[in-house]
């Protein structure tokens, strides 16, 4: 008699997400009942005009806000039923996040930022220099351990960031804008290591973008419209 597989929920599920800033005639509905499924392994380029509920949704995503209705499932998990404190244990434990601005401690070398979420943990610091090496190693910054951002390229400084993301082996990669400050060349390193990223290590990734030819790289597109998924389509990735 054959097993019966066991269910996996999606690791990212809204069902009916609304989003209310204000209240009255000045409420803004920055979501308006949105339902999206995301799967483990996927590689997700959200993407829209401003005021289009894409920040909010990432905002929820990445657990720095929550519905005003409707639920947001991690893993199965209700987010919005969590306290403050268990969100934040959230994000550290499954998360990591890369946003346009590098968000680089200056005169501090590359392997002691990348450390920084390992040492919010707790973890050991032999332990941590060892991961944070590790992390720079995967993308492609061995040898830059102790250079700081101001030794170092745009490009070269957004893998920093990306190492820190990853020194935690988070299950999502929330990514705003991450290529919004690099030249194109630069902008075509990144997409590359966040495609290896998601290919090779299994990270989940979810990119915030205006630039179609950075979500070409992504599997799969999502525009919002007016707090609404307005489509939602995929592709093989580039």
């Amino acid at each position: 008699m054959s097993e019966v597989p066991l269910f996996r929920p999606p690791l990212i599920d809204f069902r009916s997400v609304e989003r209310v800033y204000g209240t009255g005639e000045a409420a803004v509905h920055a979501l308006a009942g949105v339902d999206l499924r995301i799967d483990e392994g996927e590689f997700v380029a959200i993407m829209g005009p401003s005021g289009s509920g894409k920040s909010t949704s990432m905002n929820i995503i990445g657990c720095l806000d929550t519905p005003t209705a409707g639920h947001y499932y991690f893993r199965g998990v209700d987010v919005g039923a969590l306290t403050r404190d268990q969100r934040a244990i959230l994000r550290r434990n499954y998360l990591g996040f890369v946003f346009q601005g590098f968000n680089l401690l200056a005169r501090t070398s590359a392997l002691e930022n990348v450390e920084l979420p390992l040492i919010y943990r707790g973890t050991p610091h032999a332990e941590r220099r060892e991961r944070a090496a590790e992390a720079l190693d995967l993308v492609g910054l061995k040898g830059w351990e102790h250079h700081d951002p101001g030794q170092l390229s745009g490009g070269q400084q957004q893998r920093v960031a990306i190492a820190r993301a990853i020194v935690t082996r988070p299950e999502l990669l929330v990514a705003d804008e991450p290529t919004g400050n690099l030249d194109t060349a630069r902008s075509v390193e990144i997409m590359e290591l966040l495609t290896g990223l998601n290919r090779r290590e299994g990270i989940t990734v979810i990119m915030v973008t205006h630039e179609s030819d950075m979500a070409e790289y992504a599997s799969r597109t999502i525009h919002f419209v007016d707090g609404n998924v307005a489509y939602d389509s995929f592709r093989e990735a580039a």
